[in-house]
């Protein structure tokens, strides 16, 4: 005999009034998103997939993280910075990247760079470099590599998971992709010209980065970069103190003015895409460090920490870019002295520390 069937319950299912299609119910008359206050009239796309998408206990998680560490607090603790934030959530970051313009951006350079090259090696652009400027090329072009590829990986890529809200992270992961980026056309553009010129040493950028007297302040301040635990330290260290006064030093106050003179046309147009990556890298940077140094509850803590920073880091920046010097009397034309060089890096650092409200660090007037 066959056992009674029981009745089986399920949920039931409960629908809101936008779900049931009514066409008045809660916020259907709002033009704005629930979630945050855009900073314009209307959300941006770069709002729209950025804002919140990490949420925050202090922000939408009620029930505080919902993740943790085995050894430690639970999703982006605050206390992983010396620095103090009343909203961390205020910034945004100016240029507005997000994974479109990641993509496209540097689509659009690599596209840029390797027209160039392929023109370069067509017209047989190198054939009028004379040898000592093979020689330069070969050896700090292609030991700048290194620096380049170091912070990427090393110090951009460490903090980009740290800091504690997904508007940062976004900022710092895209400059990470930047370094890394420039690195790789520097090393393709090492191989290019070894295949293109009888003689060029394609394997002397190593000997030149691990042992050359020259280079040996630029690896201690980079290598030194790496190990900062403090992830606003280290972007701190990096984009305010070591790329004013030692990256764009070199770039933009040697390499970019001496090639062109040196019959060199080509280096210049992939060192100009590594300091059009820094002059965005540097907006948001100086976007996030004026918030902090403006908060109106930690601000004066936050320039005291960053007038300590500044006292620790600018002296190993300093060190280096002075070590670089013999670098620019080794070009057969030479455009511009050290010193010139020097004096320009120093007043765009000055200015950088006027925006952030900083003192400027005894040994920028040594």
């Amino acid at each position: 005999m066959a056992s009674p069937t029981t009745e089986r319950s399920f949920p039931k299912p409960e629908f809101t009034g936008a779900e049931a299609g009514l066409l008045d119910f809660p916020s259907s008359k709002s033009r704005t998103y629930n979630y945050f206050t855009p900073a314009k009239l209307r959300a941006t796309m770069y709002e729209d997939v950025t804002v919140d998408v990490q949420p925050d206990p202090d922000r939408h998680l009620t029930q505080g993280w919902i993740y943790g560490f085995g050894d430690g607090p639970g999703g982006y603790p605050k206390e992983w910075t010396e620095l103090r934030s009343a909203n961390w959530h205020a910034f945004l970051d100016p240029n507005e990247e997000w994974e479109q313009t990641i993509f496209r951006n540097n689509s659009n350079i690599v596209r840029q760079i390797q027209l160039n090259l392929a023109n370069a090696k067509k017209a047989n652009a190198y054939a009028g470099w004379s040898a000592g400027w093979v020689r330069f090329v070969e050896k700090h072009i292609g030991a700048w590599m290194h620096a380049e590829h170091g912070l990427g990986m090393h110090v951009f890529m460490s903090e980009q998971r740290s800091a504690p809200t997904n508007m940062i992270n976004n900022a710092i992961a895209v400059n990470s992709t930047h370094k890394l980026r420039f690195a790789q056309d520097l090393a393709l553009y090492n191989l290019d010209l070894t295949e293109s010129i009888d003689g060029f040493d394609g394997t002397v950028h190593r000997s030149a980065w691990h042992s050359d007297a020259v280079w040996q302040g630029v690896r201690e301040n980079v290598e030194r970069l790496t190990a900062i635990g403090d992830w606003a330290e280290s972007l701190f260290a990096t984009n305010v103190v070591f790329e004013p006064l030692v990256g764009v030093l070199f770039r933009s106050g040697l390499v970019m003015q001496i090639a062109a003179r040196n019959g060199d046309y080509v280096t210049p147009t992939l060192v100009g895409a590594g300091e059009n990556d820094y002059d965005r890298d540097h907006r948001y940077t100086r976007a996030l460090f004026s918030l902090l140094t403006k908060d109106p509850e930690h601000g004066e803590h936050n320039k005291r920490v960053l007038g300590e920073w500044l006292e620790r880091w600018v002296p190993v920046s300093v060190r280096a870019a002075q070590e670089l010097q013999p670098i620019w009397s080794q070009p057969h034309e030479k455009v511009l002295t050290f010193a010139d060089s020097w004096s320009a890096a120093v007043d765009a650092f000055r200015e950088f520390l006027t925006d952030l409200d900083l003192p400027e660090p005894k040994e920028l007037s040594a």
